[in-house]
C-alpha cells in the first residue's frame, strides 16, 4: 500500500513538472519524422493481464516489420529517437501507466507476450506477481542491451538464451526483496546511470 501511494504521488508530480518538457519532445518527434508522437504496444502486466504501454516514439512508424528487438545502430531509429533512447526519455510517458495502476516506478520491465512465453512457468508466475516497472536493476545493468545484441549473429536467440536469464535473475531477486526503500535506491541508481551517459 505504501509502495502504491509513493508511485501515485511521484508519477503525478512527475507528470505535472515534466508536462512542458513533454510538449517540447512531442514537437521534436513530429518535426523529425512522420507519425504519432507516442508509441503504444501491448505488454504483459501483473498476473498476465495485457495492457498498452505509453512511450515516446523513437522509430519509424513501420518499425515492427523489422522485429521487436532493437539491435546496434538500428536504421529504424529516428534522429530524435536516438537521443531519447540514450537518455531513456522515451520511457517517461510510462508515468501515465503508473497513474493508471498498470505499472510501478520500479519493477520487472514489461515484456511482449512473445518473450513471456519463453519463461519457465514458475518464473513467469513469480515475476508477474508484481506490477511491471519503468526501471529496475536489470535496466541499469543492461542499459546498452541493443549494443550487446549486435554482437550476435542471431539477436533474437541471444536475447532469449543470454539476456533473458540475466534479467529473470534480477526480476526474481526484486520480487523477493522489493519495498519502498529498495525502490528509492533503484530510482536513484537509475538517475545516476542515465545522467552519467
Amino acid at each position: 500500500m505504501l509502495k502504491r501511494g509513493f508511485d501515485v504521488f511521484a508519477a503525478f508530480f512527475g507528470l505535472l513538472v515534466l508536462s512542458p518538457f513533454f510538449l517540447l519532445v512531442v514537437l521534436w518527434i513530429k518535426l523529425d519524422s512522420p507519425g504519432p508522437a507516442f508509441f503504444r504496444q501491448v505488454r504483459v502486466g501483473r498476473f498476465g493481464v495485457p495492457f498498452r504501454i505509453h512511450k515516446f516514439r523513437t522509430m519509424s512508424t513501420d518499425s515492427e516489420r523489422g522485429g521487436r528487438l532493437t539491435v546496434g545502430k538500428d536504421a529504424r531509429v529516428t534522429r530524435s529517437g536516438s537521443f531519447l533512447r540514450r537518455f531513456k526519455i522515451d520511457e517517461l510517458p510510462q508515468l501515465i501507466d503508473v497513474m493508471l495502476g498498470k505499472m510501478s516506478l520500479v519493477g520487472p520491465r514489461p515484456e511482449v507476450q512473445e518473450f513471456i512465453d519463453c519463461y519457465e512457468p514458475a518464473v513467469r508466475e513469480k515475476v508477474l506477481s508484481v506490477r511491471p516497472g519503468i526501471s529496475d536493476r536489470a535496466s541499469i545493468e543492461m542499459v546498452d542491451e541493443n549494443e550487446i545484441l549486435a554482437k550476435y549473429a542471431d539477436p533474437r536467440k541471444a536475447y532469449i538464451e543470454v539476456i533473458l536469464p540475466i534479467k529473470q535473475a534480477y526480476y526474481l531477486q526484486y520480487v523477493d526483496d522489493h519495498g519502498l526503500l529498495v525502490d528509492i535506491r533503484i530510482i536513484f541508481a537509475t538517475l545516476v546511470k542515465v545522467l552519467g551517459r
